[in-house]
């Protein structure tokens, strides 16, 4: 029986590479702290210009509450279940709570199911704010191909 294979050390990638990386995935998971315990929350985001990681979420969240102002992790990447390849970004950063622009704002919900009471009046979801997290460190790997 041969001993476990220790991997090589995976080769760090440039902060360039890690943003290309993030630019193409939509999803990823912000790391904060709730009562002194590590919370993990999966969100759907974008790469803004200045590179910073933007999120949307309802303005009375737990997790508005819990980042703003905050040290906070984000993490994103991508895993082949089939031979374990893959890549993990992780941006440590500072995140701030801003109202969306007005275009940004969903409409309230008009459209009606068919016996729905028109006399009800239509649902606007709750506020939505914009969780902007300002990249301080930017540390990304690439994961090698697991099978034996």
């Amino acid at each position: 029986m041969e001993p476990d294979r220790i991997p090589a050390a995976h080769p760090a990638l440039d902060e360039q590479h890690c943003f290309r990386l993030l630019a193409g995935s939509s999803v990823g998971r912000v790391v904060y702290t709730v009562g002194a315990l590590p919370a993990v929350r999966p969100v759907p985001y974008r790469i803004g210009g200045d590179g910073s990681v933007l999120v949307r979420a309802a303005a009375h969240s737990e997790l508005v509450r819990a980042v703003s102002g905050a040290l906070v992790a984000f993490e994103a990447g991508e895993i082949d279940e089939a031979d374990g390849t893959g890549w993990s970004v992780t941006v440590l950063g500072r995140a701030d709570v801003s109202e969306l622009p007005v275009e940004e704002v969903p409409p309230a919900r008009e459209d009606r199911s068919a016996g729905e009471d028109p006399s009800v009046p239509a649902v606007r979801p709750p506020r939505q704010v914009s969780i902007r997290i300002r990249p301080e460190l930017v540390t990304g790997l690439l994961l090698p191909d697991t099978r034996s």
